[in-house]
């Protein structure tokens, strides 16, 4: 099967298909961790992406069907130098390409991601157009061009589940695995978990493009989770009584999202405690009076060098956004606490008088890093000052 990679500027990669005999457009992005290819594929925030990872050889760990990030996998694309011919994991299902096939994913693979990626760092993200289907050059890059990108589209819609529901009743899927040592007891080690501690603390997640390690974060932290549609009003959100409202990760331009960002406008005079996570951040910012703007090729990888500047500490972040927010729109009253040391753009913000706090970055990644988990911890402490 053959695959092709064309981008708005004309350039054209040839390569072998894999995944799915299928074709789609996106802007083509890359993503520089070396491990996560999961992930990646099933995070709401890669929705119209077609991601080249920078390391050279994936799929070797598999997909296993318990760290799925979202209902379905949603990038548009995957760009690798060399898919793995063998999986080996204890904890994997089936293979990368098996998987991408059964969601119906192109994926294009043989092609020089170290050229790709140094023409994305200079030109920026580029438009694009991946197919592993019998199409002509011509037609690839008619509709490369012909693509309108992510600025002013709303995405979020796409994403979120259509209905309201309580994340994990039974506490099947939050549990951390549990490590063990010495002779085999017998047991799968898939299904040994440690406990979760009592969900005491009723919390409203909106989901913008929720990932699901998010809400296991949430959940082992001692929340109980009342995730809600991008769509719904503040009223509706706020029926329960939360006891605070945490802001969802999500794809593309925080500002085409605009019923969200009245809807937080209304929870913010409330007072109640607020979280955001990545495009929660950028939509926060926004409420409060801030504005975004789009990245040259964005942030996405798994070492992200952040620096808290309360504290100095230094943080190795899992990063994936296009767009940030312009630290000089804040009002005086939002003090800018987290800047990406590569950049110097904001990764992090806190109002100074007032319950709100967010950041731009993955404290939930999972493969990693684990740097930032004790976010979560500090929304409960937040929460129970309030």
């Amino acid at each position: 099967m053959n695959g092709i990679l064309t981008l708005e500027d004309g350039t054209v990669f040839h390569g072998q298909g894999f995944g799915a005999r299928a074709s789609a457009c996106g802007e083509v992005c890359f993503n520089t961790s070396m491990t996560g290819y999961q992930e990646i594929l099933t995070d709401p925030s890669y929705k119209a992406q077609i991601v080249t990872m920078t390391y050279p050889l994936i799929g070797n760990y598999g997909i296993n069907r318990q760290d799925i990030e979202s209902w379905k996998p949603h990038a548009s694309g995957l760009v690798i130098r060399e898919l793995s011919p063998v999986v080996s994991n204890w904890r994997s299902d089936l293979s990368l390409h098996a998987y991408m096939a059964e969601n119906g994913i192109p994926g294009v693979q043989g092609i020089d991601t170290r050229a790709l990626t140094k023409k994305l760092r200079v030109r920026g993200a580029m438009n694009g157009f991946i197919s592993t289907e019998d199409i002509s050059v011509e037609e690839a890059l008619d509709k490369a061009k012909a693509w309108p990108g992510l600025s002013g589209i709303d995405y979020v819609k796409e994403v979120t589940h259509p209905k309201r529901f309580e994340w994990d009743t039974d506490n099947t899927q939050s549990p951390d695995f549990k490590l063990t040592s010495g002779p085999s007891t017998g047991e799968n080690p898939r299904e040994v978990r440690n406990p979760l501690p009592p969900a005491d603390i009723p919390i409203v997640a909106f989901d913008f493009g929720i990932k699901y390690n998010i809400l296991r974060r949430l959940r082992q932290y001692g929340f109980k989770v009342d995730v809600v549609p991008a769509t719904t009003s503040a009223a509706e959100a706020l029926k329960n009584k939360p006891a605070g409202v945490f802001l969802s990760n999500g794809p593309g331009d925080p500002s085409a999202v605009g019923y969200a960002i009245e809807a937080i406008r209304e929870i913010l005079k409330t007072g109640i405690p607020v979280f955001g996570i990545c495009l929660g951040h950028q939509l926060l910012g926004q409420a409060l009076g801030g504005t975004t703007f789009k990245l040259k090729f964005g942030h996405r990888g798994a070492k992200q060098p952040v620096k808290d500047l309360e504290s100095g500490r230094i943080e190795i972040t899992s990063q994936n956004h296009g767009f940030a927010i312009d630290p000089k729109s804040l009002p005086a009253e939002v003090s800018v606490n987290r800047i990406n040391l590569n950049d110097q753009t904001v990764e992090g913000f806190r109002h100074k008088s007032k319950p709100f706090f967010s950041v731009q970055y993955h404290p939930e990644a999972s493969p990693g890093p684990h740097d930032s988990t004790l976010l979560f911890g500090e929304f409960r402490d937040l929460i129970k000052k309030h």
